[in-house]
């Protein structure tokens, strides 16, 4: 008898033991028998093919073993001792697997009981002790290294997964573990189930599973962003990065944007969220080509939002056609609660437009017959009129100080456009101007035609709200008369009609005709 096939029998031998005397009162002899041959597995390939593939075959016991596992009574389904075992046979079976094609086919049979498992260890009851954490684990990398490398059983598991009734979707339970280490194998499952096939990057964006596990994982990532760098959760934060990042690679952007959206709302928490993670793929991004495809769904969301926000302000500026307030002359302002998150977004927008245009003219500058990009995105953006009505509702903050504009019926109390949301627009929106103005002659025209040209003038001013918002102004003015004779006549008739004093105060000089 070999040294191969006494293995064999001695796993068969104990497997069969341990299930003929019920289980719980062998659990210690059965996992450290598996621990000890799950060890010899990891550093050894030629005994996995061997283990394998020779006789006694170990699959029916192994099989009959994760049956069982999954069988046992839920209510007791958190014995330590069980618990132990799940980690040992979870171990085993991922270390037998291990790059075997062969091995991978012959295990994949006992995936209903593990997922069977998962799903119990994925319940709140089962999250809420930490004890359970490692099995988890360990059962999540077992089914990890059965499918990966392995294509048609790789298709397989994503196609059963995303076909299952939400409540059963382990993908989604176990997104919501607390367990930075279980995301972490789970993020890595998933990122090799979607490498390099198109077909499972659109079932996870398009079908209705696949949208609630991008939702579900948009949360957790929000959740690891500020996980301590080198954690486990940093490192899950970076796995899920990169599975949206092959999403982008694949040109999915707007399938995944359009199947996070709410009916009825202009932008949900999840698009956002997207866009951040698409801002910044964009920013570490060298290659262009691959952009064509987010090019009109950039466009559709800047001209939704800009629309969105530009309608709110409008109400908030302007008086209401309701009557006035009791016992005075004044209207009820109209504040639009969502106007901070729109315009938040509409930042996140601006700065992926702006980089795709960049690239673009990079890449045109190396290659003339490169295509334009910028020509995406110019008859979809309205900034003038968006940078005149912000002008009237955000103050300025001149040093740390909010400039105090003279009381009007288009202003409204600083306080009410103090949100976040609102920080960098002005500056980006200004930028986004001077990148498509560039050596663009329609585009100047345009931009003077609206009445614009006085609109970035009015921009070359110190505001912390937007960091360098001046300096983009200028080179936005410079973009806007280069080669352009007509815009710099523009320039030439337009004289100040007011000054700044030492408060940074604007003051309306006596005579002056204001434009």
């Amino acid at each position: 008898m070999s040294d191969q096939y006494s293995l064999n029998v001695r796993f068969c031998e104990i497997c069969a033991g341990f299930l003929s005397e019920g289980g719980k009162d062998s659990v210690p002899s059965l996992t450290r028998a598996l621990d000890t041959i799950a060890s010899d597995l990891a550093r050894n390939e030629d005994l996995r093919i061997r283990m394998g593939s020779d006789g006694p075959s170990i699959w029916p016991s192994l099989q009959q073993l994760w049956n069982f596992l999954a069988d046992y009574p839920s209510a007791d389904a958190d014995v330590p001792a069980l618990r132990i075992l799940v980690i040992s046979v979870a171990r085993f079976t991922r270390n037998l697997v291990a790059s075997v094609a062969e091995n991978q086919r012959n295990a994949f049979g006992v995936e209903p009981a593990l997922r069977r498992i998962l799903h119990l260890y994925s319940s709140w009851s089962a999250i809420q002790i930490t004890d359970s954490f490692p099995a988890t684990r360990m059962a999540v990398q077992a089914l990890s290294n059965i499918v990966t490398t392995n294509e048609d059983l790789t298709s397989r598991l994503w196609k059963t997964y995303l076909s299952l009734p939400e409540e059963q979707v382990v993908l989604i339970r176990l997104l919501g573990s607390p367990d930075p280490k279980t995301i972490l194998s789970l993020l890595i499952l998933m990122v090799n189930c979607i490498h390099n096939s198109a077909q499972r990057r659109s079932l996870l964006t398009r079908s209705r599973v696949g949208a609630r596990i991008c939702i579900t994982l948009l949360d957790r990532m929000v959740s690891l962003h500020d996980a301590e760098e080198s954690s486990d959760g940093a490192k899950a934060f970076d796995y899920g990065y990169h599975l949206f990042a092959h999403l982008f690679d694949g040109g999915f952007a707007p399938d995944l944007y359009n199947s996070l959206s709410v009916e009825g709302e202009v932008i949900a928490p999840h698009q956002t969220t997207l866009l951040k993670l698409l801002d910044s793929y964009l920013q570490s991004s060298k290659m262009c080509p691959i952009h064509c495809d987010m090019c009109p769904m950039l466009s559709e969301i800047f001209f939704c939002l800009s629309s969105y926000s530009q309608s709110a302000i409008r109400r908030a500026i302007k008086p209401s056609n309701s009557e006035p307030l009791e016992g005075t002359n004044e209207h009820p302002q109209e504040l639009d609660l969502l106007l901070p998150k729109t315009c938040e977004a509409l930042v996140l927008a601006v700065q992926c437009i702006v980089k795709i245009s960049l690239l673009s003219e990079e890449q045109r500058t190396m290659d003339t017959s490169a295509e334009d990009l910028r020509a995406t995105f110019r008859d979809a953006t309205s900034t003038d009129e968006l940078l005149r009505l912000l002008d009237a509702f955000l103050p300025r903050i001149y040093f740390g100080k909010a400039v105090i504009q003279p009381v009007t019926d288009r202003t409204i109390p600083s306080s009410a456009a103090e949100p976040s949301g609102f920080s960098y627009l002005k500056r980006d929106l200004v930028r986004l101007v001077g990148v498509l103005c560039h050596r663009d002659a329609i585009f100047q025209d345009r931009i003077r035609v609206c009445g614009g040209i006085a609109v970035i003038m009015n921009m070359c001013v110190v505001d912390e709200r937007n960091p360098y918002l001046r300096e983009h102004a200028i080179l936005t003015l410079r973009n806007l008369l280069d080669g352009n004779k007509e815009n710099q006549d523009e320039i030439n008739s337009i004289q100040p009609s007011g000054y700044w004093d030492e408060a940074g105060v604007l003051h309306e000089k006596v005579g002056a005709t204001l434009r």
